[in-house]
């Protein structure tokens, strides 16, 4: 036996390294944590709380504080497990292999391999080292965890062996090439490490919004504070003031609500078979433009069966229930003669097979599976015992078996006919035509006997064709629907797959990806994908759906980038190693749960429990009502807003001769107390049945919703409230310019907190819709708001009705005018809401959907089902 001797390999190993994926550096947890601590509206709570304390409100300040940690700690958590995908990456290097050191076999630690080690491989071994095979007895490898090539590939003398794959069969012999970071998997780690997952638009808008809020905030308690100080008050007390009003503007439950908001629907796609394992991709998902899927499992069951076989005397048609070896077999009588010998050679070629372990399964290739299916179908009951059998391979495009002298050869109609020794007759043509014209996936069937060497490609020509193979891998039920509600949504979906082009075109026809014969780009070292971006761009960028077939983990990367430069918002599918740095380039990285690999889901966002393509839809559909009701309880916020600052505004502008209607604690009372509640609830609000028509709307403010929340909704509290509040101060007697009585004050200042309260609540319904009225919504549509509004009615009464806490906030219980005054207001606004919506139409309605280059979209509804009852 050839190999190192152990003082060589020693003297290797020093040289090299140890065989390791290398260590990249990471960020320390302590710092990602102290992260979470500096954002921006970490930053901006950090201030908030440090001006509470300073302006002497205590209590305000250790609220504010505890927020900051509980959010930092929960999104410090998800990061952190999230940015662990690629460690997993060691977990596919095996513990031990078995080399020739000193000319005999040993076992060695995969560590302890170094180039030029002689490995001796048998099957169910995982490769260790990037290798190059010395001796090949029938050795075929699974490379789909590092490819994505779907089917088991065969390796002959000289050829290259990967890292991270594994024998499927046979056995060889080879020798150690590359060790480290110097193999093909260390590469692939390297290429997921360079992948910095983009924040989501969530994120880069609500970072907007604070800063709009900070600056709205500051300047008020700047303004008022100098204001304060103009009437009389003193520098400390006048920077108190300010302080406390700035404050009291900042919208401390702004980030908690929007948390709580994302973690239910994480919890609700959960439900749908959609783990989300980073909240903002909830949010992200809705925004999605562009999803590169996978095939097999994805878009199809993954449960092939033969449906059809065609011989020289006649077609037969194969009936039968999944995997279960009892089907139907119908056909002439001459035909029916000739499908067990072509069974025979069909199942010969093949390893995959069916079992049963709680029902009928396919173990192996599903293909495979199918084709022993098939075979048990028609009668065979013991596989042939097989002297030798080569695997299929992308070149020959088929496989063959010698048993004695006889050898069956299977794969695709093409690469058999050019092999027969005969014309293949007219019919077998038409056949294929024929087959292919209904989606089926063809296979020819060919033997002839060979006496000579078992390893002779020779045996492989001279063939006689024995008939044709038609197999079918139903699509899912309704991925057809999910791809047309996929183009209704402006979402462009492209097949991006490692398995042949053929394949693929085929598959994307018949699930309905692609509506006509589209040219399908290969990609890998040698395919046509274009070299400039921008021309990339173009080609998958299609209405009509496209097709990528052949793909390195290089070329899905760049697919993702690519589109995302072109301000797509992308989803990624994958399952495999390979695929873990493109899910960590894409927006939203989604792998598989059922089949896929632990790297794959760690790098993910999103991991779909049951491999289903419609799974995806539903998610994207659960996103973009995520975000509607993001946009619905930012209104319901902006709108109270308005109210608060309204009563400082009136002081100030009237020179103090108006007395202050509320004071800071009552605003936060009103943000902290009352308001967070139905937020939540607004939060929870069931999607409508138009949510997939037209482009999500990508962004969070828009002019509709500052229209709606500061002109409309705020406005309307603002004067309703402020009326209140002067309505009861003139009945007490109150006149312009004077001072009122502390208790008649205190009366007044608590109907005009019971007026903002009682608006709110009718605010909160408002907010469920855009176009109808609360009186046109069902009334339980909502159950939660409900509650929330009752939590909200419970609370108002306790502030305003325990003595002691009444006077800590700075009010007391209003007067039976006061209270009739303040329940008004939620029907003074109710009626602005619906006669704005009746009257202005869809003024208040997001803006138009766009596409990624801007321009509007404009499309006629497909038809649905009866209006559900959930709001719009």
């Amino acid at each position: 036996m050839r190999g190192l001797t152990s003082e060589e390999a020693g003297r290797r190993l020093a040289e090299h390294g140890p065989n390791v994926l290398p260590d990249t550096d990471r960020p320390r947890p302590l710092r990602e944590l102290a992260a979470q601590f500096t954002h921006t509206f970490a930053i901006l709570l950090w201030v908030a709380a440090g001006l509470a304390l300073l302006a002497g409100l205590p209590q305000l300040s250790v609220a504010v504080v505890v927020i900051i940690v509980l959010n930092a700690v929960f999104a410090f958590w998800q990061e952190y497990r999230a940015d662990r995908s690629t460690q997993r990456l060691k977990g596919l290097l095996p513990a031990r292999v078995r080399v020739v050191r000193d000319g005999r076999p040993c076992d060695v630690g995969v560590p302890e391999l170094v180039p030029g080690d002689l490995v001796i491989l048998a099957a169910g071994d995982r490769i260790g080292a990037d290798m190059r095979v010395e001796v090949s007895h029938g050795l075929w490898l699974d490379e789909s965890m590092v490819t994505g090539e779907s089917r088991p590939v065969p390796h002959r003398l000289g050829e290259q062996l990967m890292t991270g794959s594994f024998i499927s069969q046979g056995e060889g012999e080879a020798v150690v090439e590359a060790t480290g970071d110097a193999t093909t998997l260390a590469g692939i780690s390297t290429l997921a490490e360079s992948a910095h997952r983009p924040p989501s638009p969530l994120t880069v808008q609500l970072a907007g919004v604070v800063r709009a809020v900070a600056l709205m905030a500051l300047a008020a308690g700047s303004l008022l504070g100098v204001a304060a100080l103009a009437l009389g008050l003193d520098l400390t007390q006048a920077f108190l003031f300010g302080v406390g009003v700035a404050v009291a503007l900042v919208p401390e439950g702004l980030l908690p609500t929007v948390t709580l908001s994302l973690a239910r629907g994480a919890q609700v796609m959960a439900g749908r078979k959609a783990l989300v394992r980073r909240l903002d991709a909830v949010e992200t998902l809705g925004a999605t433009t562009f999803i590169c899927t996978d095939k097999t499992g994805t878009l199809t069951q993954n449960r092939m069966s033969v449906v059809d076989v065609v011989t020289p005397r006649g077609a037969v048609v194969v009936a039968g229930a999944g995997y279960e070896p009892v089907g139907e077999l119908t056909g002439p009588d001459e035909a029916l003669a000739r499908v067990g010998g072509i069974a025979v050679a069909a199942s010969a070629c093949v390893t995959g097979q069916v079992v049963e372990r709680d029902g009928w399964i396919a173990v192996g290739d599903p293909m495979e599976a199918a084709i022993d299916c098939f075979a048990r179908r028609s009668g065979l009951t013991e596989p042939a015992a097989r002297v030798v059998r080569h695997p299929y391979s992308s070149d020959r495009m088929l496989s063959s078996a010698q048993t004695g002298d006889e050898v069956s050869v299977l794969g695709a109609p093409e690469a058999v006919f050019a092999r027969c020794a005969d014309e293949v007759p007219a019919s077998a043509r038409e056949a294929l035509g024929e087959l292919t014209t209904r989606g089926r996936r063809v296979l020819a069937v060919a033997r002839r006997t060979w006496p000579g060497d078992p390893d002779d490609q020779a045996k492989e020509e001279g063939l006689e064709l024995l008939g044709l193979l038609g197999l079918e891998d139903p699509p899912r039920p309704d991925v057809a629907e999910s791809l047309e509600a996929c183009r209704t949504a402006d979402i462009r979906v492209v097949m991006v797959t490692g398995d042949h082009p053929g394949t693929a075109r085929a598959i994307a026809l018949e699930v309905g990806l692609v509506r006509h014969e589209s040219t399908v780009v290969v990609g890998g070292p040698d395919g046509d994908l274009p070299d400039d971006d921008g021309e990339l761009a173009r080609l998958l960028d299609t209405p009509d759906g496209a097709v990528v077939a052949r793909v390195t983990p290089a070329d899905k990367f760049r697919i993702a980038r690519v589109l995302r430069e072109r301000g797509h918002v992308v989803a990624m599918t994958g399952d495999g190693v390979n695929d873990a740095p493109a899910l960590r380039e894409a927006d939203v990285g989604v792998a598989m749960g059922a089949s896929g690999s632990d790297v794959a889901r760690e790098a993910a966002d999103l991991v779909l429990l049951d491999d289903h393509f419609g799974t995806i839809v539903a998610a994207i559909e659960l996103g973009r009502a995520t975000f509607r009701n993001v946009r619905r309880f930012l209104t319901y916020h902006l709108t109270d807003n308005v109210a608060e600052l309204a009563p400082f505004a009136a002081w100030a502008l009237s020179g103090g001769s108006f007395p202050l209607a509320i004071g800071v604690l009552q605003v936060l009372a009103l943000d902290i107390g009352t308001d967070m509640l139905p937020a939540l609830a607004l939060g929870a609000e069931p999607p409508s049945s138009r949510v997939l028509e037209g482009r999500h709307v990508r962004r969070l403010v828009d002019r509709s919703l500052l229209l709606r929340a500061f002109t409309l909704l705020g406005l309307t509290e603002a004067v309703t409230s402020m009326t209140v509040f002067t309505l009861v101060l003139v009945g007490g007697g109150w006149s312009w310019g004077t001072t009122p009585e502390a208790v008649l004050l205190a009366s007044a200042s608590g109907a005009a907190f019971a007026a903002i309260a009682c608006a709110q609540m009718a605010n909160a319904f408002a907010c469920r819709s855009t176009v109808r009225p609360v009186w046109r919504m069902p009334f339980l549509g909502n159950r939660l708001l409900l509650l929330a509004v009752g939590s909200e009615i419970v609370l108002l009464v306790l502030m305003l009705g325990l003595p002691p806490l009444a006077d800590v906030l700075g009010g007391s219980w209003p007067t039976p005018l006061g209270w009739v005054l303040a329940l008004a207001c939620p029907l003074v606004l109710v009626a602005v809401d619906g006669i704005a919506k009746h009257v202005t139409g869809r003024r208040f309605l997001p803006d138009p959907p766009t596409r990624a280059d801007g321009t509007a979209v404009h499309r006629t509804p497909r038809p649905r089902p009866a209006p559900s009852a959930e709001p719009g």
